[in-house]
């Protein structure tokens, strides 16, 4: 994951400055961990107005891990959703949410707030969770896909893995069964880069007719869309979801 530290929203002479900062600490992650700041009431609506100044037809709307928070930041998602649509009520929108801890009262209020992907990204496969995602859980995250369409039958879901990390080709495959078992509908697949030294390692820069093997197998099993190469993150090419 790049190292995206700072973000900039300026409405008229005003600046708003961002720090992001995780109440995680993945091993992959180069984003800061040194405490969570305060909500910031005002971020949904210049959230909305930059789409519509952008003239975007197509969002995704995602944050770090807010374990702080009681609902995980649940319901700042669905202030920012609804402020997104109250500017076009035709935009796409796809949210990339963390795992709300399990709460599946913080992921209805998403769901009801009517996205068009929730997006949930596994990252790596079961084994390695302990030493790449040691406060998150493979089971956990499996089911907040599975209930986001249960609790919301019109949106799709999609996740996302890196390789390179150590894992063989038969626990990806196990990884891509686990989510399609759970009606996951959309796949990225792409090679990690360690953003630093203070991150995981690269174990293996996997090869890019692997990634196209995946993709293949993907749409085998039934994903709707499969994007796997090098270069492929979480956000590649989301929009066209609707073109298949």
């Amino acid at each position: 994951m790049p190292q995206y530290r700072r973000m900039f929203l300026a409405k008229d002479d005003d600046i708003y400055d961002t720090r992001a900062s995780c109440t995680r600490n993945c091993a992959f992650c180069a984003v800061a961990h040194n405490g969570p700041t305060p909500l910031d009431d005002g971020e949904p609506r210049r959230v909305a107005e930059a789409a519509e100044k952008l003239k975007l037809n197509y969002v995704v709307i995602t944050s770090v891990t807010r374990d702080d928070l009681p609902d995980g930041g649940a319901e700042h998602f669905a202030r920012t959703i609804n402020a997104v649509r109250s500017k076009d009520p035709e935009i796409k929108i796809e949210v990339l949410v963390p795992d709300f801890k399990g709460n599946a009262d913080a992921l209805r209020t998403v769901a009801d707030a009517s996205p068009d992907v929730i997006n949930h990204n596994l990252e790596t496969i079961k084994r390695l969770y302990p030493d790449i995602r040691p406060q998150a859980d493979y089971k956990r995250s499996l089911n907040l896909l599975k209930e986001a369409k249960n609790q919301n039958t019109r949106l799709y879901t999609k996740s996302g893995i890196m390789l390179g990390l150590g894992e063989t080709k038969d626990e990806v495959i196990s990884l891509m069964n686990d989510l399609r078992d759970v009606n996951c509908d959309i796949l990225t697949i792409g090679q990690y880069i360690r953003p630093s030294k203070d991150q995981a390692l690269v174990v293996e820069y996997i090869e890019p007719g692997v990634f196209s093997e995946y993709e293949d197998l993907g749409k085998s099993i039934g994903f709707k869309r499969v994007f796997s190469g090098p270069f492929v993150r979480s956000s590649y090419k989301a929009g066209e979801i609707y073109e298949f």
